[in-house]
């Protein structure tokens, strides 16, 4: 029975822990105002709260670009940082809010040069 309080608590009790996290994390994105990475849209400017994965310098025609992979427990979206090789505070981990354009290159979200806010 879907009604079942127990069958509701079995579901809930299944869950992986993370699956809770990134539950947890889509509801304090939507409480702080943020859009979730997984309805953003090819070439929409949206506001993002999560942490970052992994963070990576890559050199493009001798130009340093620092990456980030961003999550926020709906998905993910690669942050570009062109012409930086660090930026104080932003560390794998660490828990940001950005702000800027999305853009869909080869099947995947990024967002170039954004605005954000160590949290």
């Amino acid at each position: 029975m879907a009604g079942n309080p127990f069958s509701r608590a079995m579901r809930w009790l299944g869950r992986s822990t993370e699956e809770l996290d990134s539950e947890r994390a889509v509801r304090v994105a939507q409480a702080s105002g943020a859009q979730t990475v997984s309805e953003c849209t090819d070439r929409q400017r949206a506001t993002l709260r999560g942490r970052i994965a992994v963070l990576t310098l890559r050199p493009r025609s001798g130009t340093p670009w620092l990456e980030a992979e961003f999550n926020d427990g709906s998905g993910s979206i690669t942050l570009i940082w062109m012409g930086r090789r660090e930026i104080p505070g932003v560390i794998a981990g660490r828990e940001l809010k950005v702000t800027g354009r999305v853009s869909w290159v080869d099947g995947r979200r990024r967002m170039y040069n954004p605005h954000y806010e160590l949290l």
